[in-house]
């Protein structure tokens, strides 16, 4: 009899109740997997936030989290599993300050990239710190946001520099709009941030050493962002959307995360690409919903079958090796900084061991969104979601889209 390994994966969520069924249920499809002679068994619990001694056993190998960026208790328990347990956990905790966009655009600059000019500016208030009035008083300069304003151009954005489900995000058309934004900031440090011409508006969900570069339609209904559009962009800024969003997720140690980027024929600008709970819920993602799972799924298990290791070093300084090396061009460096990147993720491993090891599993998937259980899971999201009079409507879009994903597979 084979030796068996048994691997926990644990759920750290908030509201969501979509993907983790169809997650659990996807999960059951995997199966035992035998490599080496060694058979891995895999099941996956929902985690509850308690008190916990630092010196507690963690049973779960592997941990999704969707809750620790916003809530400091299960931060500091993900902290302590990854550092006293080995846990490995999907989005690092320790590089949480980079998913503010400031450090995320100060890096990527650093590389290289295309970020649209960005200026910081002060609180419009003050922060509640009995040291701020004196300390703001003395040493704050004044400025003119009229002529920063100018200097960048309208239209331009206005934006929180930690971010946040488009939370206080402006556009800001003339001054008017510059000050009535400026002036509703209140206490949250602000952004301004020049805008371009684009032709599309893509955005990148990676999971792991996959990602799926999608239409994007901001302006749309949330249940209608998504186009299902196939190759919507020219052949080069579409390697550059999957290679920027990679990259980035490599270069922080992010493994589930959504890069958003303005195209303009091959020219691509990341705007925002610091998600630690990236949309994938199926009334948004629809068509593209069983994807998501499915390499959330595949992922998780590749990584505790292989006994792969996350780390807290993030070794920076390779891709800076190449930002500072004057012989290479844009074009050579971003392939330089992907080359990287694949080798984080081990993606040609990666895809090898899924083909040896879950060859069928894309067909479960199939087999499982074109069956009950997930009309089930998408009744009772639509019934949680829209109001009674148009639960029909929205039932029979998702559905539709996502019976067009069965057809496509």
């Amino acid at each position: 009899m084979a030796d068996r390994s048994r691997h926990l994966i644990g759920l750290l969520l908030g509201a969501e109740e979509d993907w983790p069924q169809a997650f659990e249920a996807l999960l059951q499809r995997v199966g035992p997997v035998t490599i080496d002679g060694r058979e891995h068994e895999f099941g996956s619990r929902r985690l509850t936030i308690e008190p916990f001694d630092l010196n507690d056993p963690v049973r779960v190998g592997l941990v999704i989290d969707r809750l620790a960026y916003w809530y400091y208790h299960p931060r500091e328990w993900l902290k302590k599993a990854a550092l006293m347990n080995g846990t490995y956990l999907l989005n690092s905790p320790f590089t949480f300050q980079s998913m503010e966009k400031h450090s995320a655009y100060c890096a990527m600059l650093r590389l290289g990239l295309k970020i649209p000019r960005t200026v910081l500016v002060p609180y419009k208030n003050p922060v509640d710190n009995v040291r701020w009035a004196y300390t703001s008083a003395t040493y704050n300069q004044p400025f003119d946001l009229d002529a920063l304003a100018a200097d960048l151009g309208y239209p331009l954005y206005m934006k929180p520099f930690d971010g946040g489900g488009w939370r206080g995000v402006s556009r800001i058309e003339n001054a008017d709009d510059l000050h009535r934004a400026y002036d509703e900031s209140g206490e949250m440090l602000m952004h301004l941030q020049a805008t371009v011409d684009y032709d599309k508006f893509a955005r990148a969900l990676s999971i792991g050493a996959e990602t799926m570069v999608m239409d994007f339609r901001p302006d749309q209904p949330m249940h209608n962002r998504y186009a299902v559009s196939h190759d919507f962009l020219s052949p080069s800024a579409g390697h550059q959307t999957v290679a920027i969003s990679r990259i980035v997720n490599a270069f922080f140690g992010w493994e589930f995360n959504s890069c958003e980027m303005l195209v303009a024929g091959d020219d691509v600008y990341p705007i925002d690409y610091a998600n630690a709970c990236p949309d994938v819920a199926v009334t948004s993602l629809h068509y593209y919903f069983p994807w998501a799972l499915s390499a959330l799924v595949k992922w998780s298990v590749f990584c505790l079958a292989t006994g792969r290791r996350s780390s807290v070093d993030l070794h920076t300084e390779r891709y800076f090796e190449i930002a500072d090396n004057p012989d290479l061009d844009y074009d050579a460096k971003l392939d330089g900084y992907l080359q990287l990147a694949d080798e984080h993720f081990e993606t040609a491993k990666y895809h090898e061991w899924c083909a040896s090891h879950l060859g069928d599993f894309d067909l479960r998937v199939r087999d499982w969104v074109a069956g009950p259980d997930f009309e089930r899971v998408l009744r009772e999201t639509v019934a949680a979601t829209y109001p009674v009079h148009e639960q029909d409507k929205f039932f029979a879009h998702f559905k539709g889209l996502t019976d067009l994903w069965v057809a496509d597979a």
